[in-house]
């Protein structure tokens, strides 16, 4: 029995060993995501319809030109608002008839081609990290640049892009005809979902849950507040029903910092509050409105206090039709005008070291592989260029990572546009045939990267069939291409850049841990500023939840990055649990504590500044004890203890250089 114990045991380790790194296989799992049946339905009409009229007229190019532009605005709709939209899809496509202008000029010229689609790489990675829209733009600049080189394309110049941009301007057209029946619903979801996360909250307040739906309510806000801010930009009525949605925000803003204040308290929340919170949110879904009747507990201490203040005051500016939202103000400040912030944007991406960066790395893969197959003679090479630039988008993950998936979705799709190649003569067969596969775009890409690329695949094989008539002959030739890219990526756009080995985690944690001492000090300053006070804490909320996902991305880069990563986790744990720590010190001094001395404040700070010079100047993290010892009766007790539970895992130990 003992031996056949150990060799189940030494069977079952063997078995561990041959299995593949967590790192490498992250990736490849699908994601728990809901179907978007709207935008399948809208991706599987927009790129058959032009396939069956191109076929009708006769003029199948051109059917397949424009669905390879209702493919870039299958990519781009990504917003939710109907008027952001117009934004996401409109202003790529006028790039994307850009890109494939200049692409369509140098087809066939071997190295001016070279020449031409490394400067516009540079360009386009620049322009990238602007934003969204930025990104998306300029994907498609380079995108469409790298097809116009690489695929003969019909006379007079001018119809490609133009039958491209029709094909994106299609899907705009089906993504806009709900918009007078569903106008301003996207927003009134986005804000009665921040207020379910919110009861969720209040109600994991004082239990280990409350951790996770904390983080569930810093994703909603930002998203509530990215959405509603970005069309207020353009909207600049008083009385429009946009307004009263950012007034229902904004009130859930004190709630939301209540909610510290009782998970420190340790005691659980009457039932009857997260309750109310959720009827405010069925309230805010269905424009509800009416005389604010809540039957709550009487509040006994500092804590139940300010949420029950907090929740009163949501009710009336959400369910009273005479509450004056007018002169609320935004939490997070009215965007600057369209002209103030695109000259902000060009001054940051011209001086900015990360945009030079960027571009540069991409500007060299893109030269590589346009060099190579200036080279060699690479049937369809425009395929190399294109697994460069997915693989290296910046805001789109681990470029690691998003190589192997690459390479992973790639042989995927292979095998479906196989069957189809091999089995369908080009014809009306290709109209059923794009409506099943493009509809399955917006599915897969919810499941992830590699699904996405899956089901992109076959698409562009069968749209780049009808321009080229290789037939089967394009299959083999592109899993080759699709591994060179990938190669090209890993090689000039990860391994030659040593910042691609090390996590930015430490470094990112390290000036929030600073902005959070700047924080401690505006919040019991001596002229305390309510709205800045807010706004700091919107920012830092914001900003730990970009090093959360600067964290899950990193666990997906092979070693050391990855295990450098999770080292700093526990970290990260302790620096919310400072920034929650300092919200519920300052709600209960507005309702009723003693404010903290200034020695002590200016004590606390001076020891975050401290915590974060140490975090810049260390590779590795160690436990060091600190007396942080206080008045346990200060409103700031609770926050002496996490201060000294994040100084003890994190110290320097070795300098860098």
């Amino acid at each position: 029995m003992a031996e056949q114990r150990d060799s189940e045991n030494s069977g079952g380790r063997a078995a561990v060993r041959l299995a593949p790194p967590e790192w490498l296989t992250q990736g490849l799992r699908p994601q728990r995501a809901a179907v978007p049946w709207a935008a399948v339905v809208r991706a599987g009409v927009a790129m058959a319809a032009p396939l069956a009229v191109g076929f009708a007229v006769d003029r199948p190019t051109y059917g397949a030109l424009v669905s390879m532009g209702a493919l870039a605005g299958v990519i781009g709709d990504t917003a939710d608002a109907y008027r952001m939209r117009i934004f996401n899809i409109a202003i790529p496509q006028l790039f994307g008839a850009l890109g494939v202008t200049l692409g369509t000029l140098v087809y066939g010229h071997g190295w001016l081609a070279v020449g031409v689609l490394t400067l516009v790489a540079l360009v386009s990675g620049m322009i990238s990290t602007i934003g969204a829209v930025a990104s998306v733009s300029g994907l498609l600049l380079l995108l469409q640049a790298v097809v116009g080189a690489g695929l003969p394309m019909p006379d007079p110049w001018w119809t490609a892009p133009l039958l491209l941009t029709v094909g994106g301007l299609l899907v705009l057209l089906l993504t806009l005809i709900a918009w007078p029946l569903r106008g301003g619903v996207p927003e009134r979801d986005a804000v009665a979902e921040t207020y379910r996360a919110a009861a969720d909250l209040l109600e994991a307040a004082g239990s280990d849950g409350y951790d996770n739906k904390r983080q569930a309510v810093t994703l909603s806000l930002n998203t509530a507040y990215d959405l509603i801010l970005a069309r207020r930009a353009l909207d600049h009525g008083r009385s429009s029903p946009l307004v009263r949605l950012l007034a229902q925000l904004n009130a859930l803003v004190p709630l939301v910092e209540s909610a510290p204040a009782a998970h420190l308290h340790h005691r659980a929340l009457a039932p009857e509050v997260p309750a109310a919170v959720r009827e405010l949110a069925d309230s805010v879904a269905k424009g509800r409105t009416g005389s604010p009747a809540l039957d709550l507990p009487e509040p006994a201490t500092q804590a139940t206090r300010a949420v029950d203040h907090a929740l009163r005051h949501a009710a009336n500016v959400v369910l009273d039709p005479d509450a004056d939202v007018a002169n609320i103000d935004d939490r997070l400040g009215r965007p600057a005008a369209l002209g103030v912030r695109a000259r902000r944007a060009t001054r940051n991406v011209l001086l900015s070291e990360g945009s030079w960066r960027y571009g540069l790395r991409l500007a060299l893969c893109i030269g590589l592989a346009q060099a190579l197959v200036s080279l060699i003679d690479v049937p369809r090479s425009y395929w190399v260029a294109l697994t460069v630039l997915f693989v290296l988008k910046p805001d789109f993950g681990s470029v690691f990572s998003r190589a192997v998936q690459r390479a992973f979705g790639t042989a995927l799709g292979l095998v479906v546009a196989a069957a189809v190649l091999s089995q369908l003569d080009r014809g009306w067969w290709d109209v059923p045939v794009m409506l099943v596969l493009a509809a399955l775009i917006p599915a897969f890409t919810a499941k992830g990267y590699a699904f996405q690329t899956a089901a992109i695949t076959p698409v562009i094989l069968l749209l780049s069939d009808l321009l080229n008539h290789q037939g089967f002959g394009l299959v083999l030739p592109r899993l080759f291409d699709s591994l060179i890219g990938c190669a090209i990526a890993l090689v000039a756009g990860y391994l030659l850049w040593p910042e691609s080995w090390r996590t930015r985690v430490g470094a990112r944690l390290a000036d929030t841990v600073a902005d959070t001492a700047g924080y401690l000090e505006c919040a019991f300053g001596p002229d305390w500023d309510q709205a800045e006070w807010r706004r700091q804490r919107r920012r830092l909320y914001r900003d730990l939840s970009l090093v959360r996902t600067e964290f899950q991305r990193a666990l997906t880069e092979p070693p050391p990055a990855g295990a450098q990563a999770a080292a700093w986790w526990p970290l990260v744990v302790a620096t919310e649990r400072i920034v929650d720590a300092t919200t519920a010190a300052r709600v209960r001094v507005n309702h009723g504590a003693e404010p903290p001395e200034k020695r002590e404040v200016a004590f606390l700070a001076r020891e975050l500044r401290e915590l974060a010079e140490g975090m810049r100047a260390s590779d590795t993290l160690v436990e060091v004890r600190t007396d942080l010892s206080g008045d346990e009766d200060s409103v700031l007790s609770p926050l002496h203890q996490e201060v000294a539970a994040a100084r003890a895992v994190a110290s320097p130990v070795r300098p860098r250089g």
